[in-house]
């Protein structure tokens, strides 16, 4: 699988060096299921295909899953909307209207340091 790198534009600093991509109904029905942790410099963005662009990604679910995780939920020009830091396993996120994907990281990475309106 391909990654990439995310950078907090705002602050010039690597969120995470191997980020995979979720953009279809195998690769985002499956997440970060079935691991039992998520290293420092992983994580997972979770996006709509191409061809189903006109839904976005406005809430997401850590049922089933052993640790908790940072949540930066995305507009499409990639603002963060809100951002859910330590969030719990066998929690429901609130719903984020303006959110068009999701960045999934390990729980505590941001320590704070992402705000609403950042890129």
């Amino acid at each position: 699988m391909k990654t990439f790198r995310v950078l907090h534009k705002n602050s010039g600093k690597v969120l995470a060096s191997k980020v995979g991509k979720a953009d279809d109904t195998a690769s985002r029905g499956k997440g970060l299921l079935g691991r039992d942790c998520l290293p420092a410099d992983e994580g997972l963005w979770i996006l709509q295909s191409s061809w189903a662009r006109f839904v976005p990604c406005p809430t997401i679910h850590t049922f089933f899953m052993q640790f908790p995780i940072d949540v930066l939920f995305l507009t499409d020009d990639l603002e963060v909307d809100r951002v859910i830091e330590n969030m719990p396993p066998w929690r429901l996120s609130p719903w984020v209207f303006r959110a068009d994907s999701v960045l999934e990281l390990k729980g505590g990475v941001l320590g704070g340091a992402v705000r609403a309106g950042d890129r």
